[in-house]
């Protein structure tokens, strides 16, 4: 089964991303108090693999991600995928393509995260997630 085993968001710009044992997703916005919350975006929730981290010496929440999962081919999600994680239904966007701020966590990064920085989804419907919550794929 596939879970939630981390949750972050960015209370501002520029700063590490807070981690949380609990957060609520909003419709069509985001994690409720992310800087990065933004109505109609297609980016408002980053869903990364612990396994991906793991493999790579990554602690979670580095890459600036919303939420960590564990047991889940997030990178293999298709756009249109529909997931419900704890009491919110998020819906698979796109890829997250790594950009330059990779670089200044570690040189290389960049490419090394090609096709494994994981999958931007956007918020259809709201609810509460929680760290251990289960993730179901819907489609």
């Amino acid at each position: 089964m596939a879970t939630v085993q981390h949750l972050f968001r960015a209370p501002q710009r520029h700063i590490p991303m807070e981690e949380v044992a609990e957060v609520r997703a909003l419709e069509d916005l985001g994690f409720e108090g992310c800087v990065h919350a933004r109505p109609g975006s297609k980016r408002q929730v980053l869903l990364v693999e612990s396994e991906s981290l793991d493999a790579m010496g990554l602690p979670p929440g580095i890459i600036r991600e919303n939420i960590t999962t564990e047991g889940l081919n997030a990178n293999g999600l298709e756009a249109g995928t529909r997931l419900r994680i704890g009491e919110a239904l998020v819906e698979v966007t796109a890829p997250c393509t790594p950009c330059d701020l990779m670089e200044r966590i570690r040189p290389g990064l960049r490419r090394d995260l090609q096709g494994r920085r994981g999958m931007l989804c956007r918020v259809l419907q709201s609810g509460v997630i929680r760290r251990g919550d289960s993730i179901e794929m819907l489609d």
